[in-house]
């Protein structure tokens, strides 16, 4: 009875193990899908871990420099030739005759000086010339007269060689007298003050009974001597600018600029080299280079303040880059350049420094690829990774706008804004074709939805 009561148990024995067999694979498999799964993940996370460690670095090529190099500097303009005018004899003034701003020709006159002392000095000097001459003339008369007596023997050779010399000395008074006269003539010419040469009047101050002194000029209220006059010709104008010393190697007589003025917005006058110092000013560490421009209207004016736009050839044969990239160390300067994913440190010679570039002189090829801007800490031999920097908004143009037109009725019926139009109704908009401003369309609840 036992025996055969437990043979039915037997197969369902062994199907509980096969499904406690499958179930414990089923967790096994589980467990080593998760496992691998983790470790997948874990592997993952340390190849992203060691990427993200690599350092990212856009790359950059040398430009050429360009083949024209500008620059712009204050300048001061002055007039090709500028003279104050001072009095050359004391007196008062009788007359002036040309103001501001009055066109000259060389040698008109600008004004008159009376000089009572100078006119009685004058009369003087020739009375003067008048006697020494007579006296000239009678002692001239007697030599010959006693060189007659001496073929006679009449008289002694010493006294002919006294009467002859006595003429030479009154000669020699003769000439004095006469210079004596030219000296005093010259002082009554200085009573006609002149122009020294073609030009404009720029100053004058001086007015009439005003008293002029033959040491300066005119007198002021505090006793300092003023010229009486400027005259300045402007046919041509020198413009004067101070090169600083980092810009001096632009200089050369292929340099050209364009000037512009305050009182002349948005125009520009072109002048050219025309000489340089040579040296710099110790104390701005800039050079003094002159240019000239022709002024034939006169609308440029002497000590007016400018802005030059040099211009000078450059050289396309130094390379340029961005003063970023360049890394300053003990060893001097260098750039990284990159050569396949790795780091190499390049040791270059600078030029100028524009700012937000620097010449590159020496060190460096056109087609080295170097990053554009390295860190302090970057050594040779670091690994990179070379990315492409991301477009920025300047890069895209903007998109014009589509026209507007006026919305009719009919557009808002169309898209179901506005309701069929009642026959009845003859004012409506949709007969007259007319564009509706009166309300703003608003869809319904369920049009929004």
């Amino acid at each position: 009875m036992t025996s055969t009561s437990q043979q039915p148990s037997s197969p369902m024995r062994g199907k509980g193990r096969v499904w406690l067999y499958g179930l414990l694979a089923v967790l096994v498999g589980l467990v080593v899908i998760g496992l691998l799964q983790r470790a997948w993940h874990h592997a993952a996370l340390e190849r992203e871990a060691a990427d993200e460690a690599i350092t990212r670095v856009v790359l950059i090529k040398p430009q050429p420099g360009p083949a024209t190099r500008e620059v712009d500097l204050p300048a001061n303009l002055a007039a090709w030739y500028e003279a104050p005018i001072y009095a050359q004899v004391s007196g008062y003034v009788k007359m002036w005759y040309k103001d501001y701003g009055a066109h000259v020709k060389r040698g008109d006159l600008l004004a008159e000086v009376s000089t009572p002392s100078i006119d009685a000095q004058y009369a003087a000097a020739k009375a003067h010339y008048e006697v020494i001459n007579a006296r000239y003339k009678l002692a001239l008369i007697t030599t010959q007269r006693w060189t007659a007596l001496r073929s006679t023997q009449a008289v002694s050779r010493q006294e002919v060689d006294v009467q002859a010399a006595n003429a030479a000395a009154q000669r020699a008074e003769l000439d004095a007298a006469a210079h004596e006269v030219e000296r005093v003539e010259a002082l009554e010419n200085f009573k006609r003050i002149v122009a020294p040469f073609d030009g404009i009047v720029t100053s004058r101050l001086v007015n009439v009974g005003d008293y002029v002194n033959a040491t300066g000029g005119n007198m002021s209220a505090r006793g300092a001597m003023a010229e009486l006059f400027s005259v300045a010709d402007v046919h041509k104008i020198r413009v004067f600018v101070s090169v600083p010393q980092d810009f001096a190697s632009v200089i050369s007589p292929k340099i050209s600029a364009d000037l512009s003025v305050p009182q002349y917005p948005g125009r520009s006058f072109k002048a050219r080299f025309l000489a340089t110092a040579n040296a710099f000013n110790a104390a701005t560490r800039t050079v003094t280079t002159e240019l000239v421009l022709d002024n034939p209207d006169g609308l440029l004016w002497p000590n007016s303040y400018a802005t030059a736009h040099i211009h000078a050839p450059g050289d396309t044969n130094i390379l340029i880059v961005p003063t970023n990239a360049l890394i300053f160390r003990a060893q001097g300067m260098q750039v990284a350049k990159v050569v396949h994913n790795h780091i190499t440190l390049l040791n270059v010679q600078a030029g100028t420094n524009y700012g937000m570039t620097t010449q590159i002189l020496s060190g460096l090829s056109a087609e080295d690829e170097i990053v554009a801007n390295p860190t302090a800490d970057m050594l040779d031999g670091d690994e990179v990774k070379v990315v492409t920097p991301t477009r920025g908004y300047n890069d895209h143009k903007p998109k014009e706008a589509p026209a507007v037109k006026n919305v009719t009725s009919n557009d808002l019926r169309r898209v179901g804004a506005m309701p069929p139009p009642d026959e009845n109704n003859t004012d409506d908009a949709d007969k007259t074709g007319g564009a509706v401003h009166d309300k703003p369309a608003v869809p319904s609840q369920q049009e929004q939805h």
